[in-house]
């Protein structure tokens, strides 16, 4: 499990996150949702220790972010960035390989080479592992950074708007892999997203955050309430069930 404790994070006199404390269980999907502004992708960065935080603690696996050691920690844990951008060319082979660095040190192995191959057919990427990544759609280049984190072999997977350059075809498509990640290799996701509905639909717990506060955390059931969202969005949002998943209809 991942356990959060007084989280807290400031920039001068703002605070973006304000003392967040959450229980996100082993296994399975879990969202954080909330406003532009409301914290998450700030609260995502600490956890994986990629932003310091200015109080509070958190422990992934039982392993203090602050404290354990970086090889220890990557191997435990693996992020996808909200943004991310490469320095040099690389093959989309080549890019997912940089998963394997905190189990081989950059010294590839046989071992690696399953790995990767793995990934890449988990993301439907077979025919495209020899494209350079630059010569990729944007939903493509997209899944190639995702199978980098999954060809890591973590526990724990950390994706901040991993719909990010997907239309909805493929957001469809992500969010269904990312299921099938869950449920058949034992992975515990944890991804911002902003689409309610796909949270709902795909997730088996919710963290909502508004103003650098957790306001709400539950399932789909016990969230996806018009009273529940209009505190987290200020707006009214319908709830109708289809196919037994609870739907936030907002565009009206």
């Amino acid at each position: 499990m991942i356990e959060i404790s007084g989280v807290s994070k400031s920039y001068g006199s703002q605070k973006v996150v304000d003392n967040v404390t959450a229980t996100i269980p082993a296994g399975g999907i879990t969202s954080i949702i909330g406003p532009n502004g409301a914290g998450k992708s700030t609260l995502l960065s600490m956890i994986s220790r990629l932003l310091p935080m200015d109080a509070g603690g958190v422990a992934v696996g039982g392993l203090d972010v602050t404290s354990t050691p970086s090889r220890e920690l990557s191997q435990t844990m693996a992020i996808l960035r909200q943004e991310n951008q490469l320095s040099v060319r690389l093959s989309v082979r080549d890019l997912v390989g940089f998963g394997r660095f905190p189990h081989n040190g950059g010294r590839a192995t046989a071992a690696d080479k399953i790995h990767i191959d793995q990934a890449l057919d988990y993301l439907d990427l077979g025919p495209l592992a020899d494209r350079f990544v630059d010569e990729l759609s944007g939903g493509q280049r997209q899944r190639a950074f995702i199978a980098m984190v999954l060809a890591q072999d973590t526990k724990y997977l950390l994706l901040d708007e991993p719909l990010n350059n997907l239309d909805m075809k493929h957001s469809v498509h992500m969010m269904r892999t990312l299921r099938k990640m869950a449920d058949e290799l034992g992975k515990t996701i944890v991804l911002v997203i902003h689409d309610i509905n796909f949270a709902s639909c795909y997730s088996d717990n919710i963290l909502a955050m508004k103003d650098g506060r957790l306001i709400a955390q539950g399932t789909p059931a016990e969230l996806m309430h018009s009273s529940v969202l209009a505190d987290v969005y200020d707006i009214d949002i319908r709830i109708e069930e289809i196919d037994g998943n609870r739907i936030g209809v907002y565009f009206a």
